[in-house]
């Protein structure tokens, strides 16, 4: 793309070139489908549907956020709302990932979707030899067991398009003590995404596994000293936002050709 600066320097005294290089900059947003005005809020960039670009907006579109009470699940539904999408954002008590009549009447009660999201979590931490087994089968049910649970009962309600997002964690790709189940539980939401993907096309699933974000979990003593640690660590050298992970999951669903995947939005966490 021509800059204005490097219009001029071509010739100078001639309007001309400046003229041809604002008409450039118009042609390339129009190809690329790009709304000048909107084109960058918080990080989101919006799109145009068109046959060229084959994107997809969130217009009308209906997701559903499983767990949207985190800061994580606020933002994503913020962003789709603000980007045209009927979003229902559901959790507790509503809808138990280990009670699976509860997600059988969540999915007769939404009926037909575009969107399907689940974020939901119950942490099991704590050293192997402590750990109690129910604490441990719940972090199965949240990260494993319910969201096969959410393709059986969703599955048939997907409009053409439709896509579900599962949330895996950086922990799978860099265990440490104390974190076990949350490893494991991880790297099991990364493996169910390949696996539904293939049982489940054309609806597409993928996985996002996020770093370190400031969310809001990490409020409380000893935040500052952690986060610059981290920052000083990651190749990207900061943690993550939630806005950062709400684009990433965003690009998930509508693109069209994504499927299958695990998205590390972890500022290179994972190999630090």
């Amino acid at each position: 793309m021509c800059s204005t600066a490097a219009a001029s320097v071509i010739d100078p005294a001639s309007r001309t070139a400046i003229r041809h290089s604002r008409a450039r900059r118009v042609g390339i947003r129009r190809s690329y489908g790009i709304d000048r005005k909107h084109s960058v809020r918080e990080g989101i960039i919006r799109f145009r549907r068109d046959a060229e670009s084959g994107m997809t907006t969130l217009q009308d579109k209906t997701m559903v956020i499983i767990g949207a009470g985190s800061g994580i699940g606020r933002r994503i539904a913020d962003d789709a709302t603000a980007l045209g999408a009927q979003v229902i954002s559901v959790g507790r008590p509503e809808v138990d990932l280990a009670d699976e009549g509860t997600v059988h009447a969540l999915a007769e009660r939404v009926g037909e979707l575009d969107y399907l999201v689940s974020l939901a979590a119950d942490h099991a931490n704590g050293a192997v030899t402590e750990l109690e087994h129910d604490a441990v089968h719940r972090a199965f049910d949240a990260k494993v067991i319910g969201p096969i649970l959410l393709g059986k009962h969703f599955a048939p309600r997907f409009r053409t398009g439709g896509a579900i997002l599962l949330f895996s964690g950086v922990a799978a790709w860099r265990p440490t003590p104390g974190r076990a189940v949350m490893a494991t539980t991880n790297a099991a939401a990364a493996a169910l995404a390949e696996a539904l993907a293939v049982e489940l096309a054309p609806v597409r699933v993928n996985a996002i596994s996020p770093g370190i974000v400031d969310s809001g979990v990490w409020d409380g003593p000893g935040k500052e000293a952690f986060f610059q640690t981290v920052a000083d660590r990651n190749p990207a050298r900061r943690v993550g936002t939630a806005a950062d992970i709400s684009s990433a999951a965003l690009l998930a669903l509508t693109n069209p050709f994504l499927t299958g995947a695990t998205l590390h939005v972890d500022g290179g966490g994972r190999l630090a």
